[in-house]
């Protein structure tokens, strides 16, 4: 084998290796945007169903407007954070969902009329199963951002990544006050 051989197959396997790289970077890359698709989803179709809870809430709860209106907020700042794809501030506004909703549900047990609705508690078995579908998908899609994230800093992926525009994605974060058991004692008076 010449020389000028050698190197021409040095090159094209530098280069190949190269490609797999960007290939593979590129496959991470869109698995989070596939994780945060399947994610986004669930807030529409949570984001749908809040306005019909509200409205059944109202009818019972005339003297809780604050917490309803807490609500309507918390779901149009989430709607808000979430049309921009802002992972950071979906994070912030869904905290403040969550903790709206936890609050309803623990003014509403002191409505047994309103517990005992049919639509009430179909609506809140509903949000409560997109609730923990969203904790499933924010599992997965932190998983996708944990695997980018790593590839994004490893060698010899560092190198292809940078020059060609590869950014690190953020992981989708409650705060354990968010995420904790509702405290009903103040519901029941104690």
């Amino acid at each position: 084998m010449t020389p000028l051989v050698v190197c021409a197959f040095v090159v094209v396997a530098v280069l190949g290796y190269a490609v797999t790289i960007y290939n593979g970077l590129v496959r991470v890359r869109n698995g989070v945007k596939l994780a945060w698709s399947n994610i986004d989803v669930l807030l529409v179709q949570r984001h749908d169903e809040l306005p019909k809870l509200i409205a059944v809430c109202k009818g019972y709860m005339q003297h809780e407007r604050e917490t309803l209106e807490s609500v309507a907020r918390a779901r149009a700042n989430v709607e808000g954070a979430r049309s921009t794809g802002n992972v950071a501030s979906v994070s912030v506004a869904e905290g403040a969902l969550r903790t709206g909703l936890s609050s309803l549900y623990a003014v509403a047990e002191r409505y047994p009329d309103l517990k005992a609705n049919d639509l009430f508690k179909n609506l809140q078995t509903r949000i409560t199963a997109l609730e923990t579908a969203i904790a499933d998908r924010r599992e997965i899609y932190n998983d996708a951002v944990n695997a980018l994230n790593v590839r994004l800093e490893t060698f010899p992926d560092v190198l292809i990544a940078k020059p060609l525009g590869f950014t690190p994605a953020s992981m989708l974060h409650f705060s354990g006050s968010e995420t904790s058991d509702v405290d009903l004692k103040p519901a029941f008076g104690g």
